[in-house]
């Protein structure tokens, strides 16, 4: 198959929900398409920041639905239907391919922390389940306790349709490794806003992005001035952004961004439990980051 590309700035989207906890699908429609006409080439949906702990399969497969009706074709989607069992993942996989979601956020399993051997097995099963859909890795061991092996990484690469990972240890090594030994049409993402402008310096694409629902528009330009060779501008962009980065995450994601979003005007509501409300303090040291940013 033909690799398909996801562009620079994946915005990895908050659910949005309604005073009484369901899902607002109105608002994600309208929230999605914002976001595709500043500066995200793909949307994110369900994945970290997207609560799908706290989802169900239905709401999910309802979001990927609404959403791709409503940006496409200005802007893809990806869906995060990844899980802890293999079978469950090629299940809501399948599923939403069904949907036409244009590709699939595969997380590390997460809890039972598998040897790398069982997670080369686990994520081809699901790309040999579903051989026409994209597959973007997703290495995050700080919430699933098991980090993906740049070794692991590279040999699945070979499969056809794993067209890229999402990398958010935080460890440039392991992206400079993947790097070495990868295709180079097989997508790094970084996974943390803070280290878009290294991993770019050591052969990564783009972002998976929290800070892109507040400046998507800016990012595309310091990826886009690094990828010129203009690292000035990119390094400028990088440091006036940098505390928004950092108070994104003052507390547990997405909790911050929803509240930001909030403060924008945005009726995306709270979080589900069991994430709770952004402590007033944190709060008021968030709106003083968006206003010196003039983000409000």
């Amino acid at each position: 198959m033909v690799k398909t590309g996801f562009g620079r700035v994946i915005t990895a989207m908050i659910t949005p929900f309604k005073a009484d906890g369901s899902v607002n699908y109105e608002t994600a429609k309208k929230l999605a398409s914002h976001l595709v006409d500043r500066g995200s080439d793909t949307i994110l949906l369900c994945g970290t920041t997207g609560e799908s702990p706290a989802l169900t399969r239905e709401e999910e497969y309802q979001l990927f639905q609404e959403v791709k009706a409503a940006i496409a074709p200005r802007g893809k989607v990806l869906a995060g239907t990844g899980s802890n069992s293999t079978k469950e993942a090629i299940s809501a996989t399948r599923e939403a391919a069904k949907l036409g979601i244009d590709g699939t956020l595969q997380v590390v399993p997460y809890y039972n922390k598998p040897p790398q051997a069982g997670l080369y097995e686990h994520f081809k099963a699901i790309a040999k389940a579903c051989p026409d859909l994209p597959i973007i890795l997703y290495n995050i061991p700080s919430r699933t306790g098991r980090n993906l092996e740049s070794e692991t990484t590279i040999e699945l690469a070979k499969i056809d349709n794993i067209i890229g990972i999402k990398e958010a240890s935080g460890n440039l090594d392991t992206v400079s490794q993947i790097r070495a030994s990868t295709p180079t049409d097989f997508a790094i993402y970084s996974g943390d806003d803070s280290l878009t402008l290294p991993l770019l310096a050591v052969g990564g694409n783009g972002v998976v992005s929290v800070a892109s629902h507040l400046v998507g528009n800016t990012l595309q330009e310091a990826i886009s001035s690094c990828e010129k060779g203009d690292l000035q501008t990119a390094t400028t962009i990088h440091l006036k952004l940098f505390p928004l980065f950092k108070a994104l995450f003052y507390t547990t994601n997405p909790i911050p961004i929803k509240t930001a979003l909030n403060l924008q005007g945005w009726d995306v509501g709270g979080v589900r439990l069991p994430l709770g409300k952004m402590p007033a303090e944190l709060e008021a040291k968030l709106k003083v980051v968006l206003e010196e940013l003039e983000l409000l």
